[in-house]
């Protein structure tokens, strides 16, 4: 057994910070999903609140790893790839933020199925990477981390072929040019939270290969 593995289960502190900010991101991209199949504007509203809620929960557990980084010798693993992996938590929530934002912003009546599309696969992401994390930390199936990394990378690209398929509709059969703009910025945070999720599961590969 290495040092390092020897440190790993007595963390007391960046694991727990870890599960709270992927429980936070896969309750971001639950309600992420919710609010694009919302069926009343009052439901839309509240659920763009809860995101916001979720961003600003996700930003406060972001600082406090920085927190414990700044103050603890010992880490379960690199700085810096604790570091990249908050970050990259953090970017999915801000992209998820501004999917919403977007929708309230711009006044959105209903949302198109390719955003419904785009937020499922979000949703899936999410609850994948909360996987991977738990599974980080245990480091003990193999076979479920492989498999929550093909499914997240697999999605990504689905989720590039809806994106450019919707935008290409879009062109094709909407006139108003503000409308256009309106949905195209939104179905691009969307794409972007996907892009991100992958950033984040390679992110975890990388940490798994230095810990093997």
């Amino acid at each position: 057994m290495s040092l390092l593995q020897y440190f790993l289960p007595r963390d007391k502190k960046f694991f727990p910070l870890f599960d709270r900010a992927a429980a936070n991101l896969q309750e971001a991209g639950k309600v992420m999903y919710q609010l694009v199949t919302a069926k009343s504007n009052d439901e839309r509203m509240q659920l763009i609140r809860q995101i916001e809620d979720l961003e600003h929960r996700g930003d406060e557990i972001t600082h406090e790893v920085f927190k414990e980084l700044s103050t603890n010798f010992i880490t379960p693993f690199d700085r810096e790839d604790i570091h990249r992996l908050v970050s990259a938590i953090d970017d999915i929530l801000d992209y998820i933020n501004g999917s919403s934002k977007r929708i309230e912003l711009y006044k959105l009546k209903e949302c198109t199925s390719d955003m419904i599309k785009l937020s499922e696969l979000l949703q899936t992401q999410t609850e994948e990477l909360r996987r991977l994390i738990y599974e980080l930390k245990n480091k003990r199936n193999l076979r479920n981390i492989t498999e929550s990394l093909v499914l997240i990378n697999s999605i990504e690209n689905h989720a590039d072929d809806i994106f450019d398929n919707a935008v290409a509709r879009l062109f094709e059969t909407e006139t108003n040019a503000i409308e256009l703009i309106k949905q195209k910025e939104i179905l691009s945070a969307l794409e972007t939270a996907t892009d991100m999720c992958e950033d984040a599961a390679n992110i975890i590969d990388s940490i798994i290969v230095k810990m093997a």
